[in-house]
C-alpha cells in the first residue's frame, strides 16, 4: 500500500444468499482512500454503498478481494485482532445508535468502557469530547432530551472516544434537518482539519459531497461507476449515473422547439462578463435557459447553466465556440421534445 493511502480495496465483492438467489451487492470494487482526506461515496438507493462501508471494517466479510485497513489484510486478522483495529475505524449511522437509558456522557465513555480505559480517564476524554462538538452544557441529558442534530453530535463524540484514524459516516445527515445537517457537516470537517482524521461519507445526496468531499467514488448497480475529484467529476461527469447526480433534480416538462442543449460550469475561475447575453446579442438568437444553480465546492463557488439553443444549422456549433472561447465548460446533448432533461433523476 502507499504510504499516503490508509484503505485500499482490490476487487472487492460481496454476494447475499437468499431464499429467491443470489445477490450481487458488490462487484470488482477497487478504491484508494488517502490518509486524512474526506473521502465521499455515493449512489442511488441499493446500489452498495452501505454494502461497501461495512466491508470496509468487516462488519460485513467480503465474498471476494482484498481489504487493507493502516496497512493490515482485514481478511488475515483474528477475532480479536479485528476487534482491536475496529476501535481505529470508527462510524457513525443514520439513526444515530445511542443507548437511551445512558447520559451523553455515559454514552461516550461506553466505547471506553468496553476497551477497559479507567474511569477516571474516560470522563476526562469524554467531557472534552462533548467540548469538541458543541455539547458541553449537554453532559447529563438523555437522547430523548436532545434534537436530532445533537444526537448525531454525541454519536460522533463517541465514535471519537478512541482516538480512531479513520471515521466512517453512513448516510449520518439524512435523518436531519438542512440546517442540522449543515451543521454536522461543518462540524466532521473541522474534526478532518483539526485531527487529520480520514473520513468517509456514504450519501445519496450530491450537495452533501459537494459540501465537504474532495475526493468522490460514484456507485452504481454494485460497481464503481467513476471516481475522482469532486469539482472534475462536477465540471465533467462521465457516467450516466454521474450526470443523473449532477444535473438538475426536478424534472422539467416545459414544451420546446428544439432539443438541443448546452451545459455550462462557471468554476469560480470564470470571468464576471455576462456572457449569455453576450452571446444572444452577437448572434442575434434567443435560448432559453432551462436550469441554473450555484454550489460551493470544498469552499469555492461552482455554477451550471442549462441552455436550450437555437436549431438553425450552424448556429448552435458556434455559440458553443464563443462560450469555449471564454474559458467556460461546455457540454452540449440531446433532450427529448418535451425537455425531459434530466428524466433519470431520481
Amino acid at each position: 500500500m502507499s504510504e499516503n493511502h490508509i484503505i485500499r480495496l482490490e476487487h472487492l465483492s460481496k454476494t447475499y444468499t437468499t431464499q429467491a438467489g443470489s445477490v450481487q451487492a458488490l462487484q470488482d470494487i477497487n478504491l484508494e482512500i488517502r490518509q486524512g482526506e474526506i473521502f465521499g461515496v455515493i449512489g442511488l438507493s441499493g446500489a452498495g454503498k452501505s454494502t461497501l462501508v461495512r466491508c470496509i471494517n468487516f462488519l460485513e466479510r467480503p465474498t471476494g478481494g482484498k481489504v487493507w485497513v493502516d496497512g493490515q489484510d482485514m481478511s488475515a486478522l483474528s477475532t480479536a485482532e479485528l476487534n482491536q483495529i475496529r476501535q481505529s475505524v470508527a462510524m457513525i449511522f443514520q439513526q444515530f445508535n445511542l443507548l437511551m437509558q445512558r447520559t451523553s456522557l455515559e454514552n461516550i465513555c461506553f466505547p471506553l468502557e468496553i476497551a477497559k480505559v479507567p474511569k477516571a480517564e474516560a470522563k476526562k476524554r469524554a467531557l472534552e469530547l462533548l467540548e469538541l462538538v458543541g455539547l458541553s452544557d449537554k453532559a447529563n441529558s438523555y437522547p430523548a432530551q436532545l434534537s436530532g442534530g445533537q444526537k448525531q453530535r454525541v454519536a460522533i463524540a463517541r465514535a471519537l472516544s478512541t482516538n480512531p484514524k479513520v471515521l466512517l459516516c453512513d448516510e449520518a445527515t439524512s435523518a436531519l434537518d438542512p440546517a442540522s445537517t449543515r451543521s454536522i457537516l461543518a462540524l466532521l470537517k473541522d474534526i478532518n482539519q483539526k485531527l487529520g482524521i480520514t473520513i468517509v461519507i456514504i450519501t445519496h445526496e450530491m450537495s452533501v459531497i459537494e459540501n465537504i468531499c474532495q475526493r468522490v467514488a460514484v456507485i452504481d448497480q454494485s460497481r464503481i461507476a467513476e471516481c475522482g475529484d469532486v469539482r472534475e467529476i462536477f465540471a465533467h461527469p462521465k457516467s450516466n449515473i454521474a450526470k443523473t447526480l449532477v444535473f438538475p433534480n426536478q424534472r422539467q416538462t416545459q414544451a420546446m422547439v428544439g432539443t438541443l442543449c448546452c451545459r455550462i460550469v462557471f468554476d469560480g475561475q470564470s470571468s464576471y462578463e455576462p456572457v449569455i447575453a453576450n452571446m444572444i446579442l452577437n448572434f442575434k438568437r434567443p435560448v432559453n435557459i432551462i436550469f441554473a444553480d450555484s454550489k460551493n465546492i470544498d469552499g469555492k463557488a461552482f455554477g451550471q447553466i442549462v441552455l436550450q439553443l437555437p436549431e438553425e444549422p450552424g448556429v448552435a456549433e458556434k455559440m458553443q465556440q464563443y462560450l469555449q472561447a471564454q474559458g467556460l465548460t461546455v457540454e452540449v446533448f440531446q433532450a427529448d421534445a418535451n425537455l425531459e432533461v434530466n428524466a433519470n433523476v431520481r
